[in-house]
């Protein structure tokens, strides 16, 4: 589980997006990142979640921010996820849980009962300089981005 906590360095990674391209924290640098990690594309509650943010995409820039979503799909899962829904942002694929386990969001999940493994749906706010200043660990999914900007507001930052 979740072992990071705010004021923390940002675990590095690097991955391939919905494009096929190379991505790396590193390449944020100088820019607040909103890294949220979500189970499965195309999924009812990951949609709910990803859609909020693209509603509010204009707003998460202004406020300048960049939106970074993580999942152990694979770049083509990404790819027709975000044409389905029009996603500005970018969708990083991470079928090893590499990313997901450095930022220990992986573990036992209970679902009616049934336990099983899975990615806890977590969202991580980064600063410009690499460093972590708020962990969602339930974000308010329909109302996401707002929670996002409202904390930031919050820390002052």
């Amino acid at each position: 589980m979740i072992t990071l906590t705010a004021g923390q360095k940002a675990p590095a990674f690097t991955a391939k997006d919905q494009n096929n391209k190379s991505v790396s924290l590193k390449d944020f640098i100088g820019k607040k990142v909103v890294l949220y990690f979500y189970p499965e594309d195309d999924t009812p509650t990951c949609t709910i979640q990803a859609c909020n943010l693209r509603d509010n995409y204009a707003l998460l820039k202004k406020e300048g921010f960049v939106v970074v979503g993580v999942s152990p799909n694979d770049e083509a899962s990404h790819k027709k996820f975000e044409e389905k829904f029009d996603l500005p942002f970018t969708l990083l694929a991470d079928p090893k849980h590499s990313i997901i386990e450095k930022y220990g969001v992986w573990g036992e999940k209970n679902l009616y009962g049934r336990k099983y493994m899975g990615l806890h749906r977590t969202t991580f706010v980064i600063d410009e300089k690499g460093v972590i200043q708020k962990i969602f660990l339930k974000p308010t999914n329909k109302k996401h981005a707002e929670q996002i900007v409202a904390a930031w507001k919050e820390l002052g930052l």
